[in-house]
């Protein structure tokens, strides 16, 4: 379980949070949504203890992350990052191996004696056969998979996702989000990912939380914060929002203004901090 309490940050002078408070609940999905500029992967940063607030507190089940070791904290928590991994030189194979950094000893030994989990980890995401290329040679799909990978072998009770399927195609985003969801129920994992695609945040996850401009807009299922109103808000996007016919979630439909004007261009927009 993970706690928030009075939650600030800022850059600069830009307040990117504004005591922000919401407990996350174990075995939960939850999607962070909101426009750019909103707060939302500085919050992940937070949870994930690679910043540390100007106020408030991030809880652990109770204890403050900033007394929590390095090593012992990659032991709960993975993070999965936007864009998946570079292009670096080491193979699919060896970066998977990475994920198992928090469990090595002194002579890099692993200390849970759990190698197969590699081989597990290179299976589930269709990599056995990429095992052995350098990532130059993978698509930005196939680098996200194996950044998934990496993280699964991590054996995490929390995972953090910033936008995993941005620069995905349809089928390589149903994948990813297909392959969490499963994970999460089976491990029952807390996730929490913050997600730009609404359509893919109202199926995948349990929760909402919409943020706007630092603060919390709305939170709860899918139905209760993906409303009209609270859309129009967060995005000054025109859209219809209609029930899934087999899933019973809201999926948005773009609804193109009657007046062919957009507001944006207009300068009639919302400046987002």
């Amino acid at each position: 379980m993970i706690k928030v309490e009075q939650l600030s940050y800022h850059y600069g002078d830009r307040s990117v949070l504004d005591k922000f408070s919401y407990r996350f609940s174990s075995s939960n999905f939850y999607g962070i949504i909101g426009p750019n500029g909103a707060g939302k992967s500085t919050l992940l940063q937070l949870l994930a203890g690679v910043r540390a607030p100007l106020s408030g507190n991030v809880l652990l089940d109770d204890v403050p992350l900033r007394q929590i070791p390095r090593k012992q904290l990659a032991r709960r928590i993975a993070v999965l990052q936007q864009g998946g991994l570079p292009a670096l030189g080491f193979t699919v194979r060896e970066v998977v191996e990475m994920g198992r950094f928090p469990y090595q000893g002194w002579l890099g030994g692993d200390l849970d004696n759990r190698k197969g989990i590699v081989e597990e980890a290179l299976y589930l995401t269709g990599l056995t056969k990429l095992a052995d290329r350098s990532l130059e040679q993978l698509s930005g799909g196939e680098r996200q998979r194996v950044a998934l990978a990496k993280v699964f072998v991590q054996q995490p009770d929390i995972l953090l996702l910033d936008e995993p399927t941005t620069y995905l195609d349809i089928g390589y985003q149903q994948m990813i989000m297909e392959f969490v969801q499963q994970w999460q129920q089976n491990q029952q994992l807390l996730v929490i990912a913050v997600l730009h695609d609404l359509n893919a945040a109202a199926l995948y996850c349990d929760e909402l939380l919409a943020l706007s401009n630092g603060r919390l807009l709305a939170a709860g299922s899918a139905v209760e914060v993906l409303t009209s109103p609270n859309v129009a808000e967060l995005y000054d996007a025109n859209t219809l929002i209609i029930t899934h016919p087999e899933q019973a979630v809201p999926q948005l439909l773009l609804q193109p203004n009657k007046d062919n004007t957009n507001r944006y261009f207009a300068g009639d927009h919302k400046q987002n901090t």
